[in-house]
């Protein structure tokens, strides 16, 4: 009787052999894309690690006879192919050093001195990027749930992460607001890499929640953003931050959320109550954010349907047919504005769930009118979340993002003017 053995490591080969095709092409069609994302999100940013277990796979269906049969040689032949797959891989996530450098390059000048050599972030080394999981430090001190708003509802409250090696006095702060389609995320699951690296350079870092729908109604969101952030410039001194240098940044829906709040200062619509407060930031790090909101035939193709019907039925609550200045006032690309801060934009070019020509589009649109730099680095083969896991690519991002963040720094003055208020939706220059 002929052994199941090589047949069962054929599918297993073919199933892994998939997942590689799918990290090159991935799915962007409803309702594949998000199962198309979790793919090629595990398998392109741990490609190394796939490759290891992968050939121990192999050599253990080996000793228990897997090419004894011609399924077992055809599924080894597959392996070998995906495994030059994921060499291709690993190696652009290597790259993206590289376009983040040339992203820099390109808003390097005088008055914003962008460091030529970034510093490698304190995980990146070799044990650390093996692991691939954003491990806390033990010299990262986190003060956790402190109500922000004051009435006692959990998702109005923030952490505080600072160094303990070196109690922070004066020093820069970042805000970050994590995604996940305005219904579902928690402060401590995001953006970890690049704040405990901030912390380790002498930053104060903050990670806010806020109302999520559909319990929550636009714009509840972004209002809770706000109010964490003048809780910020309020009382982060007393957490040894200087509220004079603020920087937010976000991933997805944090990404869209993060940069309305910098394109939005002073906008009463989106303070009430709390009209008279500073929300002004001095820089702005948006990961792969969800730049417009609009039901334009332009906007619904860059995403498909879904997008809308989540924003309609459990977002906004309406439809953008009959109210499309709530949209439209809700895209951070209505909202550029001459005064904006800087910028560094970040996406991967193969993001299945927010596609890179929104980013494009946002780019231009805020490189049109903004006094300031803005930064972008379109990260070839890279997924939505690429910043999530510790990896070769985010070892990249995190260490550019840290220089832009000190050359913004270095270029705000006492005395410079602020930010202008972006309290209208306005159009949007044409990226073409």
């Amino acid at each position: 009787m002929m052994s199941p053995v090589p047949y069962i490591y054929l599918s297993v080969v073919v199933l892994g052999a998939l997942g590689v095709l799918v990290t090159y092409r991935p799915i962007r069609r409803e309702p594949l894309s998000v199962p198309s994302f979790f793919v090629g999100w595990l398998v392109g940013e741990v490609a190394v690690q796939n490759i290891v277990w992968q050939v121990a796979a192999t050599v253990v269906f080996g000793l228990f006879g897997a090419f004894k049969g011609w399924a077992g040689w055809l599924g080894l032949s597959i392996a070998v192919a995906s495994w030059a797959g994921l060499v291709g891989l690993a190696v652009a996530g290597r790259r993206a050093a590289d376009v983040v450098d040339r992203a820099l390059s390109e808003v390097r000048r005088e008055g914003f001195a962008v460091p030529t050599e970034p510093v490698a972030p304190s995980w990146g080394g070799f044990w650390r990027v093996t692991q691939a999981i954003p491990l806390k430090g033990r010299s990262v001190r986190a003060t956790r749930n402190i109500d922000y708003w004051g009435d006692g509802q959990r998702r109005h409250r923030l952490d505080i992460y600072r160094s303990t090696l070196a109690p922070p006095t004066g020093a820069p702060v970042m805000v970050y607001i994590h995604g996940g389609a305005w219904v579902m995320g928690e402060k401590r699951e995001q953006g970890k890499p690049m704040l405990y690296e901030l912390v380790a350079r002498g930053w104060v870092c903050v990670a806010i929640n806020y109302r999520l729908s559909p319990r929550a109604t636009w714009p509840a969101h972004i209002v809770d953003a706000k109010k964490a952030l003048s809780w910020v410039k309020e009382h982060i001194a007393e957490h040894g931050g200087d509220p004079s240098f603020v920087a937010v940044s976000g991933g997805s829906a944090g990404g869209h959320l993060c940069a309305l709040l910098a394109l939005s200062a002073g906008d009463p619509a989106f303070q009430p109550g709390f009209e008279g407060a500073d929300t002004s930031v001095d820089a702005c790090v948006p990961f792969y954010g969800v730049m417009d909101l609009t039901g334009t035939d332009e906007g619904a193709a860059r995403y498909g349907s879904g997008l809308l019907a989540l924003l309609e039925k459990r977002v906004m609550k309406t439809s953008a047919a009959a109210h499309p200045e709530i949209f439209r006032a809700a895209s951070p690309t209505y909202r550029v504005h001459a005064g904006a801060p800087p910028f560094f934009v970040l996406h991967g070019q193969n993001d299945s769930l927010v596609p890179v020509s929104v980013a494009r589009a946002f780019v231009a649109a805020l490189r049109a009118v903004s006094r300031a730099p803005v930064a972008y680095a379109e990260l070839p083969l890279a997924q939505h979340a690429f910043d999530v896991l510790a990896s070769l690519r985010c070892q990249a991002t995190t260490s550019g993002v840290a220089a832009f963040l000190d050359a913004a720094r270095a270029a705000r003055r006492p005395d410079a003017p602020a930010p202008s208020p972006g309290g209208s939706a306005r159009a949007a220059p044409n990226p073409s």
